[in-house]
C-alpha cells in the first residue's frame, strides 16, 4: 500500500470519528477534559459554593409524585373528575424556574414578560452535605410540590413553570486535524466540526389546584467549524445561539397554545 492510500485512509478515520456529550442547560460552561491547549489545564470552579451546580429537580417533586406509590382505581377515578387544564391570561403572573440554576436564563425571562408577569425563582435541588462530603436529596416530592404551590401563592403567581433542558453535542474531527500537530497550525486551521442540539421540556402547574401540563417545543440544531484557538468562545456562541432560539419557539408554543388569539399576536 503506497503513502498517499495510507494518508488517504488516515483522514478518513480521523474525519469519521467524533465524542458525543450530554450536559444540562443550567451547567453550560465549555469543558474539555481530554485535551490541553498549549500546556493549559482549565482551573476547578471556583465560584461561591451557593454558586455551583447541585443536579437538576425532578418531574416527579415539582409535580408532587410519589415514584411507586400505590394507587386504587378510586383514587384514580377522583384525579379524573377533579383534573382541570392550566389556564393563562393577560393578567396571569409566573413564578418561572430553571431546573438546576439558581436563576433562569435571561433570554427566557424576556421573552415571557412579553405576554406575562415573571417572578423569577430558585431551581437549585435541595441537598443535605454529609460529613465525608457526601451529598444527598432529601426532599419528600408532594411535600415540595405544596411548598412550591405556596410560595407562588404568597408571591401573588398563579402558575408555576419549570423547565429542562439538554444540550447534546458531537465533535467530528475535519481531515485537517492530521496537519494540527505542527506548530500554530490547529490555532488558524479549522480542525474540528461540533453538531450541538437543544432540547427543552416544560412544566405548568395552576397555583391553587395542583392541576399540571407538560409540553416539549421543537428541538434545534447547529453545527460549526473552529480551531484550538476558539473553541471554547465556539462553543460557548452555539450554547447561546441554540438558547435564545429554544426559548423564543417555547415561549411562543405556549402563547398559542394558552392565550386568546389577540393576545398571542402580540
Amino acid at each position: 500500500m503506497n503513502t498517499s492510500r495510507i494518508c488517504s485512509l488516515a483522514a478518513i478515520c480521523v474525519l469519521l470519528a467524533g465524542c458525543n456529550t450530554q450536559r444540562s442547560i443550567s451547567n453550560s460552561g465549555y469543558r474539555d477534559e481530554d485535551r490541553q491547549i498549549m500546556g493549559f489545564i482549565p482551573r476547578a470552579n471556583d465560584s461561591d459554593p451557593g454558586f455551583v451546580y447541585k443536579g437538576e429537580l425532578s418531574e416527579f417533586d415539582v409535580l408532587g409524585i410519589e415514584r411507586g406509590a400505590a394507587a386504587s382505581d378510586s383514587e384514580i377515578q377522583k384525579a379524573l373528575d377533579n383534573a382541570k387544564s392550566v389556564k393563562l391570561n393577560a393578567t396571569s403572573s409566573i413564578l418561572l424556574i430553571q431546573s438546576g440554576a439558581l436563576f433562569p436564563d435571561a433570554p427566557m425571562i424576556k421573552e415571557l414578560s412579553r405576554y406575562f408577569r415573571v417572578t423569577p425563582f430558585s431551581g437549585v435541588p435541595q441537598v443535605t452535605r454529609h460529613e465525608d462530603g457526601a451529598t444527598k436529596e432529601t426532599r419528600d416530592p408532594q411535600n415540595f410540590a405544596q411548598s412550591l404551590r405556596l410560595a407562588a401563592a404568597r408571591g401573588g403567581n398563579d402558575v408555576v413553570l419549570c423547565y429542562w433542558g439538554v444540550l447534546e453535542s458531537e465533535k467530528q474531527d475535519l481531515a485537517t486535524k492530521t496537519v494540527s500537530w505542527l506548530p500554530t497550525a490547529g490555532w488558524v486551521i479549522p480542525d474540528e466540526k461540533q453538531h450541538m442540539r437543544i432540547r427543552l421540556k416544560l412544566a405548568l402547574i395552576d397555583v391553587r389546584s395542583g392541576s399540571w401540563t407538560v409540553m416539549s417545543p421543537e428541538a434545534f440544531d447547529d453545527a460549526r467549524m473552529s480551531t484550538s484557538l476558539r473553541r471554547a468562545a465556539k462553543d460557548q456562541q452555539q450554547v447561546e445561539l441554540l438558547k435564545t432560539k429554544a426559548y423564543e419557539a417555547s415561549v411562543k408554543d405556549l402563547v398559542e397554545r394558552f392565550l386568546p388569539r389577540p393576545m398571542a399576536a402580540r
